[in-house]
């Protein structure tokens, strides 16, 4: 199956966010693609099976891997220091695989793509609606920042 998105505005807020400083243009694309992928990882919970309860406590939104997971990873932007990667998942559980895609005595339970393919439209939407506001809050807090330092001195 095969999907096109089109998105406008992006050059736009690119460029806005270039105007930002690094820490802080990456701290604004944190908290926007938490809050976007949040909605995934709460349907993640609800669809995952319950044995101990260990799975739904462990699916979460961040920007960390486990030390196995990082192995495994390959990174996308090796030499982009401001790029920003969000993971939705379970955490540091490494037997939430056999849950999703079934073992050699347990049947397959999906419930992260289930959970996926039912937002990942929201996810798009909730950055194009969140990031310029984020950006714009950012600029003005700098711009504070900068009136307050500016006064002192």
């Amino acid at each position: 199956m095969k999907t096109t998105v089109h998105v406008e505005g992006l050059r736009e807020l690119d460029e806005a966010l270039g105007e930002l400083p690094k820490a802080t243009g990456k701290a604004v694309l944190r908290r926007v693609l938490k809050k976007a992928a949040q909605p995934i990882a709460d349907d993640a919970k609800a669809k995952a099976p319950v044995l101990s309860g260990a799975l739904q406590i462990s699916i979460g939104v961040g920007t960390k891997l486990t030390r196995r997971q990082s192995r495994l990873h390959r990174k996308m932007f090796t030499d982009d220091r401001a790029s920003v990667e969000m993971f939705v998942g379970a955490g540091g559980l490494p037997q939430a695989h056999l849950r999703e895609f079934g073992g050699d005595d347990a049947p397959p339970h999906p419930f992260m793509r289930p959970a996926w393919d039912a937002g990942k439209a929201g996810v798009l939407e909730s950055i194009k609606a969140d990031l310029g506001d984020e950006i714009m809050k950012a600029a003005k807090r700098l711009a504070r920042k900068a009136a307050r330092n500016a006064a002192k001195g």
